[in-house]
């Protein structure tokens, strides 16, 4: 039976990532699935999982020094086939560190997972997502990953009798004293959005018609790389390999012509609009909607019929 580990934050979204990517891996195996993270980000009840392990919450979530030793002794106990972190900052930082002790290898921002036999082939953006690395674990140790958030989806629907334990067993103190904190300003992620209003080349010289758009259609706004590389926007709302995944039910591309690099950042979309000059851009080929003709223009005719509607 495979045993796996799976690293939790409290965002939906990169666990059901997680679990989305456990799926593709045993599929067809008998496994268990174990959930561990601070007490306060876990599910409560039965849930998707078999056992959910639940650290203290005097224990905190920038304190990866202690969170790697507890997770060390968990897997030193119970021998975990598997473990899986978010790609989260926190997970970025808490991932390696536990590979360094447990003396295995990871593959960090996992997009894809091709699985051949007893072979599984973790898929990750290389080169600044120039190209995509298919990478095989030689390690005897666990096999680790970070996880894309979005980048897979789970099916699973039944719920377990999900055992619940608590873990807390550091032998040492924290070396981590807190002075003082300070609010960051809240901000939405791309990620989340039910509508992404999406720019490229094609409208680089009028970003700012993008805003506009996205206001009165209560949207957000993103970008592919040639839009970030040229200093318009910041890479947070890039969609793409070396950006972000999202998963909107309606997509709108702007002026993208739709590169290898930025359709592997659009999974599960419901519904794509692309208004391109050019009707065979790439991007058009996986639009449920193509306007031929200039982005800018079509924004301009949107709003007005937009502003006459309402």
């Amino acid at each position: 039976m495979k045993k796996i580990l799976l690293y939790l934050e409290g965002n939906r979204a990169q666990e059901l990532s997680l679990l989305g990517a456990c799926e593709r891996m045993v599929e067809h195996q008998d496994h268990r699935i174990t959930a561990v993270g601070i007490k306060d980000t876990l599910p409560s009840g039965n849930s998707l999982y078999d056992e959910i392990i639940q650290i203290d919450d005097s224990i905190k979530a920038y304190d990866t020094l202690q969170l790697c030793e507890l997770l060390e002794q968990l897997h030193l106990k119970h021998s975990y086939d598997i473990i899986l972190f978010p790609a989260s900052p926190l997970g970025r930082i808490l991932a390696p560190r536990l590979a360094i002790v447990l003396h295995t290898g990871l593959v960090a921002d996992v997009t894809d997972i091709v699985v051949n036999g007893d072979v599984i082939e973790m898929v990750r953006p290389a080169y600044s997502g120039k190209l995509m690395a298919q990478i095989i674990s030689t390690s005897k140790g666990p096999l680790m990953m970070t996880v894309r958030s979005g980048v897979f989806t789970s099916k699973s629907t039944m719920l377990k009798e999900t055992q619940y334990t608590s873990f807390n067993s550091v032998t040492q103190g924290s070396k981590i004293s807190l002075l003082e904190t300070h609010d960051k300003p809240s901000s939405k992620d791309i990620r989340d959005s039910k509508v992404l209003i999406s720019g490229g080349g094609g409208v680089l010289e009028h970003f700012d018609r993008l805003h506009e758009l996205a206001f009165v259609l209560n949207a957000q706004v993103s970008a592919s790389r040639r839009v970030v590389d040229s200093g318009v926007v910041q890479r947070k709302i890039q969609v793409g390999q070396s950006g972000k995944t999202v998963s909107p039910k309606l997509y709108i591309a702007l002026g993208i012509s739709g590169s290898v690099q930025h359709i592997e950042g659009l999974k599960n979309v419901e519904t794509i609009i692309a208004v391109n000059t050019n009707k065979h851009a790439p991007i058009c080929s996986l639009a449920t909607i193509v306007v031929e003709g200039d982005a800018v223009a079509f924004i301009e005719k949107l709003l007005n019929k937009i502003k006459i509607t309402v």
